[in-house]
């Protein structure tokens, strides 16, 4: 029998790989794959009691770099719903898709979210989207939508519930996003400057405040290397700025970090989550308490 597969672009961005003869398992039968644990969580919460969502990266894995296992492959031909961030994040999709066939229905959690363009002294994009939305949590509003929108295509019968859901997480989103400027509240405004391993929080600037005087690795993403001409100017930038900090994600490299922050006389802090939660006993177990965690990070490090 032949098989087709169907593009969907627009506001889910939606990609089915089905036989005309064979529906997709309904109600609790579906199974549901979030590529990143923030994801996943960001989801389940969609999802309720209803399903059960699975994170196909372990905790702590960087899906910039990541390479893919032969028991990812065989997760992802089993699944019935695949959620992935988007924008160009999971550079090893596209093979991995492939690889595995199946029929899965993929959504980008991050369709129809407006990117960003660079802020003065960042690296250009040279045309690329900022994928990191998430660490914004009212454009993660678009993602509870767009799953939302997933989730009832794959289980129509759950609608109501899914519905529900997305409308109690949203409140929990915008809550957030209050108790968030209230904390940076407390970091005068010539302190609020942020170098980081790599690109990832210009949505989390751009929302609260923040500018970006530099990264250490020049790019969105962490799997590149900067020359000796852009570390002098980095050093430069921190110097010139009065920066205080800088802040790398969980499972960074802290070499060069050291190195700049020793050259320019600030702090390193190394304990931020923003591609993976933590352990489900660490401080960042959920995306909700993953983003309160860093930010409580950041404010103490600034504030004084």
């Amino acid at each position: 029998m032949l098989c087709k597969r169907v593009f969907l672009v627009g506001f889910l961005s939606l990609v089915l790989a089905s036989c005309a003869s064979r529906a997709v398992p309904a109600g609790p039968k579906v199974r549901v794959l979030a590529v990143e644990t923030f994801l996943a969580d960001i989801a389940q919460n969609v999802a309720g009691d209803r399903l059960t969502v699975e994170a196909l990266l372990p905790v702590g894995a960087e899906p910039h770099g990541y390479e893919p296992t032969p028991r990812d492959i065989a997760r992802v031909a089993e699944s019935d719903l695949l959620i992935a961030n988007g924008a160009g994040l999971e550079g090893f999709l596209d093979s991995l898709l492939r690889n595995a066939g199946g029929h899965a229905l993929l959504v980008e959690a991050s369709a129809g979210v407006e990117g960003r363009t660079a802020q003065p002294g960042e690296t250009p994009f040279t045309g690329q989207v900022d994928p990191h939305f998430w660490l914004d949590p009212l454009r993660v509003i678009r993602y509870v939508e767009n799953i939302r929108d997933a989730l009832i295509r794959v289980d129509p019968e759950g609608a109501e519930v899914y519905a529900r859901n997305a409308e109690g997480y949203v409140a929990r989103l915008q809550e957030l996003d209050g108790w968030i400027r209230e904390q940076v509240a407390a970091i005068p405004p010539e302190r609020r400057l942020l170098v980081t391993n790599h690109e990832s929080l210009g949505y989390f600037a751009e929302r609260y405040g923040f500018r970006i005087v530099g990264t250490v690795l020049p790019g969105l993403s962490s799997e590149v290397s900067p020359s000796a001409q852009q570390l002098v100017r980095l050093v430069e930038a921190i110097r010139a700025a009065g920066v205080r900090a800088i802040f790398l994600e969980t499972g960074s490299n802290p070499a060069l970090a050291r190195q700049i922050a020793a050259e320019s006389g600030v702090a390193v802090i190394t304990e931020l989550y923003t591609h993976s939660l933590s352990s489900p006993d660490g401080p960042a177990p959920t995306y909700i308490e993953m983003m309160r965690y860093d930010v409580q990070t950041i404010v103490e490090a600034l504030r004084e």
